[in-house]
């Protein structure tokens, strides 16, 4: 029994079929294949990539159903085995495994900042459209491996204060090319970048106010290494910096989080409680350390501040030295509500006392004075 037995392009197309209907891993436990390291075979129509040896065990079987499949130690796979039959029938194996060249990551990040331009603009977009389109492009890159792409690209936008696609959380371990393509990218884009800010900073109103659900748990992001000094991007284009100054976003923000307080009091059969929260920064002005005065079932205070973004959990925030001081005199009573995609469908999560146990602080200004003369 030999691969080569194999004439007819059929066999190798059932076996795509039922590793289609199945899917990888099923399909590879069935016949006793572990995953391909550098051969995959590739669907010329679809993008879709299949370990090749596997293909070609389970076509035997079908082209052959008196002696059933081949088992992996049957034959081997590789370049003048596998490669060679599936070639020989019209189909393509593409190399896996190795590094990507700067051609795959530009054409990725360059597709990358295209569906950030149309989702901040409120264009409808397809993630998945753009992947097969990719995969069309880059023929050795599995959907998952562009999907990994992708949250590596937010990472990087994430390290340097941009917004990024909501659905690609960023990750890290990234290729320095990468970084590399990704900075050049927002340098070389400055405009579109503004347009992208800009247009998530003009939407200021919630999407709904509706509070049943919104309440998620403070998000893990995956620790990052920095490389090197920190990248600096204009303050044109620093995303935290642009929602503190957004009032509008922010007093949204806060009124927002007064209703959801309401709603959670009425909800724990305390009206009364309700009626007495305090919007204390539209009553006050800034500079008490915290925006909401409300209260636990028990009566205790509750000091609430609140960040709203229209960005990700994970958009990095601007706070006060005030605010970490009043954090950490008030304890368990200070909670710090991060309110998040605002426009869309606002959701939050909340940080208890000092937020130095909670957040990452990075010295961003510093008050300067004369230096008095020395006597």
């Amino acid at each position: 029994m030999s691969i080569h037995d194999i004439r007819d392009a059929r066999a190798i197309r059932a076996a795509m079929a039922e590793y289609d209907r199945v899917g990888r891993t099923y399909f590879l436990e069935k016949y006793g294949f572990g995953k391909a390291r550098e051969y995959m075979l590739r669907d010329i129509a679809t993008g879709r990539l299949y370990d090749s040896k596997a293909i070609v065990g389970a076509a035997y079987g079908y082209a052959f159903p008196e002696h059933g499949p081949l088992q992996a130690s049957e034959f081997s796979g590789g370049e003048a085995t596998v490669e060679s039959l599936l070639a020989g029938l019209g189909f393509e194996v593409v190399r896996v495994g190795q590094d990507w060249s700067r051609e795959e990551v530009e054409a990725t990040v360059a597709d990358y900042f295209e569906m950030l331009r149309l989702e901040a603009t409120g264009q409808p977009y397809n993630k998945s459209e753009h992947n097969e389109t990719l995969r069309q492009r880059l023929k050795a890159r599995s959907k998952a491996s562009i999907e990994m792409k992708h949250q590596n690209i937010s990472a990087v936008l994430d390290q340097l204060g941009l917004p990024y696609i909501r659905g690609y959380k960023p990750r890290s371990n990234l290729q320095d090319l990468l970084r590399e393509v990704v900075i050049a990218q927002v340098q070389g884009s400055q405009e579109v970048l503004r347009v992208v800010v800009d247009a998530i900073e003009d939407r200021t109103e919630p999407g709904n106010r509706n509070y049943r659900g919104v309440l998620i748990k403070a998000p893990q992001p995956e620790a990052t290494q920095q490389r090197g000094r920190r990248e600096r991007m204009p303050r044109r284009l620093d995303y935290a910096a642009q929602d503190e100054r957004n009032r509008r976003l922010g007093r949204n923000g806060e009124s927002w989080v007064l209703g959801y307080e309401e709603a959670r009091l009425d909800d724990e059969a305390r009206p009364d409680l309700a009626a007495r929260i305090d919007w204390v920064s539209d009553r006050c002005g800034d500079g008490t350390g915290y925006d909401i005065l409300s209260y636990e079932p028990d009566e205790v205070a509750r000091f609430i501040e609140v960040k709203t973004t229209n960005g990700s959990p994970l958009t990095p925030f601007i706070v006060s030295q005030n605010e970490v001081e009043f954090s950490e005199e008030a304890e368990d009573a200070f909670c710090l509500y991060r309110v998040f995609d605002f426009a869309q469908a606002p959701r939050l999560f909340i940080l208890r006392g000092p937020l130095t146990t909670s957040v990452h602080l990075e010295a961003l200004d510093y008050r300067a004075r004369l230096r008095a003369l020395r006597q």
